[in-house]
């Protein structure tokens, strides 16, 4: 959902790199662990390295299954994730684990974040969710709007002219084709306002990198079909959005209900 497929997958590989090392480490710090304090652990009770072992084994064998899990979900583009709490995990706490790891190897946070999306996005597919258009919502950021707009349209995107000036005219013609409710935010609180008061079972959201992100965290069990925006004039001003690329979200996620794939 966040461009060809050629620019999205040297990120997979990048982000699959980063759980393999992050099992690898956890591995090596479980050993670690372990190791240590069995020599002191000993002297109280010859039992307990043994136990203390054991437990760590356990702990290290679930982080690295579930990163296992993800990387195969990855791959095969089938959700392999039996538990709804165990993805919860993933998306909420592991992801984030995984671009902190990025950091400290000297990766680009933009580049962790769209791997971060690109991945989200495909966790979402794997779930062949079929909403009912009443039961979505585009999100979108205030910057999409023109600056120097005269007409305000957080709180009602309907007071739009459609004047052309800016990509709201041609989101908005989407979201009436579909019959989809649409809401501009200016900023994560108001996002949150938004999804609690109009309660959607799908939000397709657009917005920058780091917006997205902590977006898809917050609004986690809820999927979110992250898209990127375009800034011509820099973060926060003036951005675009390629139309054609919300058009496929919604032409892939919103079906009558009745149709097949697991309806929400």
């Amino acid at each position: 959902m966040t461009g060809p497929e050629h620019i999205q997958q040297p990120r997979k590989r990048l982000f699959i790199l980063l759980l393999a090392i992050g099992g690898l480490l956890v591995l090596g710090l479980a050993f670690l662990l372990w190791w240590v304090p069995s020599v002191g652990l000993e002297n109280i009770h010859p039992v307990l390295p043994v136990v203390f072992g054991v437990f760590l084994t356990i702990l290290a064998l679930f982080i690295v299954g579930s990163l296992g899990l993800l990387v195969l979900t990855l791959l095969t583009g089938r959700d392999l994730f039996l538990l709804q709490s165990l993805r919860g995990l993933v998306v909420r706490y592991l992801f984030p684990a995984i671009i902190f790891l990025g950091k400290l190897f000297g990766v680009d946070r933009d580049i962790l974040q769209r791997s971060f999306i690109v991945l989200n996005n495909q966790l979402v597919h794997t779930r062949r969710l079929r909403v009912p258009a009443e039961r979505t919502l585009i999100l979108l950021p205030h910057c999409i709007q023109m600056f120097d707009c005269a007409i305000k349209i957080t709180g009602d995107v309907e007071k739009c002219v459609r004047c052309g000036k800016c990509d709201i005219s041609g989101l908005l013609e989407l979201a009436q084709k579909f019959g989809i409710e649409m809401a501009v935010a200016t900023g994560g609180t108001l996002a949150r306002k938004l999804i609690v008061e109009k309660r959607p079972k799908l939000i397709v959201a657009v917005a920058c990198e780091r917006d997205l992100t902590s977006g898809i965290r917050d609004a986690y069990p809820l999927p979110v079909v992250g898209i990127l925006n375009k800034r011509p004039n820099g973060p926060c001003f003036n951005t675009t959005i390629l139309l054609s690329e919300v058009e496929q979200a919604l032409e892939e996620y919103v079906i009558p209900a009745a149709g097949g794939g697991e309806v929400l």
